[in-house]
């Protein structure tokens, strides 16, 4: 009797420490660095959005989590995402130019303003999907570089 006491203690002590862990990492608010360098110019702002999904990714404004644009002070530019739950996220982040929060393109859909995703993948005929520019944040603090493309 003694012997199965000890045990259903012992078990229930690891259980409780194994729920506590859990909980804490569903609770972990995260920081995002990102890094942004092969700007042509410092003329505008570059605007930076993270998304949690493939839903929208890169260009529906309605599925961002997070938005940001920010006045070019420094090459390369530093801009970073507060309160992020561990999981996966993709970036997209564009040169704003002319400052009017839009990735401008020309009449083929090529964009005149530089661009960039996480993990910077290959753009050739299309924007990568979220699955080619996704990375995990999982500490509190994730740091990523972005290398700006102009066609």
């Amino acid at each position: 009797m003694v012997k199965g006491l000890r045990v259903s203690i012992l078990l229930l002590a690891v259980l409780g420490n194994l729920a506590w862990s859990f909980s804490a990492k569903a609770n972990f608010n995260g920081k995002l660095t990102v890094e942004i360098d092969g700007l042509k110019n410092k003329q505008g702002q570059v605007c930076a959005s993270i998304f949690g999904s493939s839903e929208g990714f890169p260009g529906d404004r309605d599925r961002v989590l997070q938005k940001q644009c920010t006045k070019i002070t420094d090459i390369p530019l530093t801009i970073t995402f507060e309160n992020l739950k561990a999981g996966s996220y993709a970036v997209a982040v564009f040169h704003d130019r002319n400052n009017d929060r839009i990735l401008n393109t020309n009449i083929l859909g090529i964009p005149k303003e530089g661009f960039g995703f996480s993990r910077n993948p290959e753009v050739r005929t299309r924007a990568p999907k979220f699955g080619e520019a996704a990375f995990l944040v999982a500490g509190p603090d994730t740091d990523i570089q972005i290398q700006l493309k102009y066609f």
